[in-house]
Order: structure tokens, then sequence, then C-alpha cells
């Protein structure tokens, strides 16, 4: 009977094989463990937290289940907050991206100093919001802000800008407008230069005018760009803090008063930890529900060039 021989398995290349397939994990820990770290657990924290009383009157936490919820459905405040925080983020967002779409199509074209103008409309983005909202609380001063200094040349009364509870927030969404729209304005300018000019030829060849160009052309193929700047600046919108704490604190009469910023109230200056870290869970829910319905009815309507 022949003697079969069997080959011995070699320890050292399984272990090789192992290296390579662990490799990659290796690389992605530093990233993964900071994720960890400064976002993941902050989240779960959050969450955990919002099931406890823990406030001046309750130093030790109190398990409450949900209790904060039922407690922020019945804020009036809360739902006032929220109004604010929906006004200031459809309004800043629509304009914005009308803006900063209209200001690509302009800069988008072979004339001189086009890289000065692009440089410009830019530059308000890169200043840190604390510098921007500090330039806008001087122009928007009652008695010597420019703002009511031309226009007191024009014969118009001095405006309370951040006073007045009917404009007061609308003075926060003209300021966030224009340090976004040059952002927003970057996307739009790259998704531009990736359409083919070929497209616009063939348009043209058939009849079709520059408004007929812009609605079967350009916007169709700026849709993964539109996209995009529409999600980043949903959350950008909701995240909304140092203007506010610069410049109002919520006045008047919590009138400019955003989520974030209640957020801020709650937990950091009445101490309401409990309360804070509930707001906090909802605002995530909030944010992470409308992204994924988004992503799931209009990221699968858009089409990406190869």
């Amino acid at each position: 009977m022949a003697k079969t021989h069997l080959t011995p398995s070699n320890p050292f290349k399984e272990v090789s094989m192992m290296g390579k397939f662990l490799r990659p994990y290796f690389y992605l820990f530093p990233a993964f463990f900071f994720l960890a770290i400064f976002t993941y657990f902050p989240i779960f924290r959050s969450f955990y937290v919002s099931l406890f009383r823990w406030n001046t009157e309750y130093p030790q936490k109190v398990f409450i289940g949900l209790r904060n919820y039922v407690d922020i459905y019945n804020d009036l405040l809360f739902w006032k907050v929220v109004k604010n925080t929906f006004f200031y983020s459809t309004s800043t967002i629509m304009v914005s991206m009308c803006l900063a779409l209209l200001l690509a199509l302009l800069v988008n074209r072979k004339i001189k100093f086009v890289s000065f103008y692009r440089a410009s409309l830019f530059y308000p983005n890169l200043m840190p919001m604390v510098a921007v909202s500090l330039t806008w609380l001087w122009m928007y001063n009652p008695g010597y802000g420019v703002i009511n200094y031309y226009l007191s040349k024009l014969g118009i009364t001095p405006i309370e800008w951040l006073n007045d509870e009917k404009i007061a927030l609308w003075s926060l969404v003209i300021m966030a407008i224009w340090k976004n729209v040059g952002y927003f304005m970057i996307f739009f300018l790259a998704g531009l230069q990736t359409i083919p000019y070929d497209l616009y030829d063939a348009a043209r060849i058939e009849g079709a005018n520059i408004f007929q160009k812009f609605w079967h052309v350009t916007f169709p193929l700026l849709a993964p760009f539109t996209f995009f700047v529409f999600i980043i600046s949903i959350v950008n919108s909701f995240q909304s803090i140092d203007q506010v704490y610069i410049m109002t604190q919520g006045a008047p009469n919590d009138s400019t008063n955003l989520f974030v910023y209640y957020i801020y109230q709650q937990a950091f200056r009445y101490w309401n930890m409990g309360y804070g870290a509930t707001l906090t869970a909802l605002l995530m829910i909030f944010l992470l529900s409308l992204t994924l319905v988004l992503f799931r009815f209009l990221g699968g309507r858009i089409y990406y060039q190869a």
C-alpha cells in the first residue's frame, strides 16, 4: 500500500497571511480610535445622561427614564426655539444656495481678474465666526453702526437691528448668508467645471437659449454638488451658536435663541445636564433621520457622471 505524504502546514505562512489581512485595520485604528473617543462616546453618553435628572437640585444622577423627553414636549420655550431654528435654517439655506449658484455662474467665465473675484467672494468663509460676529455686531450698532450711518444719509430712522424682536433673527440670517455664500459657491464652481462644453454646443445647435441650457444641461449635471451643499448647509445651520452667544445671547425675548444655544443654556448656564443631554439626543436623532431620508429619496435620483 502506497504511503500518503502529508505536507505539513507552515505556521509562518499563516501568520503572514493574517498580517496582510489585518494590516489595513492597523492603519485605520488611529482614526477610528479618535472617532470613537470624541464622536461615538459623547453620542452614547448623551443618550445615557438624558435618562437621568441631573441638575443643581439633584447633584447625584436620579434615573427617571423618558421623563425629560416628556418635559421637553411640554416646554413652550423649546417649541419657540425650534421655530426660530427652522426659520433660521430654511432662510439661510435657500438664499445662500441660490446666491452661491448665481455667483458661481458669473465667475465661471474667462474674464479679467476672475481669480480675484473668486478669492474675494470666498474670503468671508476664511474668517472665524467669532470675528465675523464681532464685526457685524459693530455694524448693527444702532448708535454708531455703519449700516445705520448710511441709512441716516438717506433719511431713514436708525433701526434697532438686534433689539427688535421682528428683525433680530433676520439680522443673524443676513450675516450667515454673507459668510456662507462664498463657501457654497466653490462647490458649485467645481461642479460647473466638470460639465463637458460639448453639451452646450449641442444645445446651441438645437436652438436652446441661455435659460434652456441652464435648466436642461447645467442644473441636472450639478445635482450631486447641489445635494452635497444642501446636506452640509442643513447640518451647519442647525449647529449655529457662536453668533448667538456673541451678538444676542438669545435676546430679545428669546427671539434669536437657536437650538444649540438652548442646549448650552440648559447644560452649562443652568447646570441642568439631564435636560441638556436630552436636547442633544433629540438634535442628533433629527439630523440623522433627516439625512437618511434625504439620501433615501433624493440620493438615488441623482445622476453621477462616470
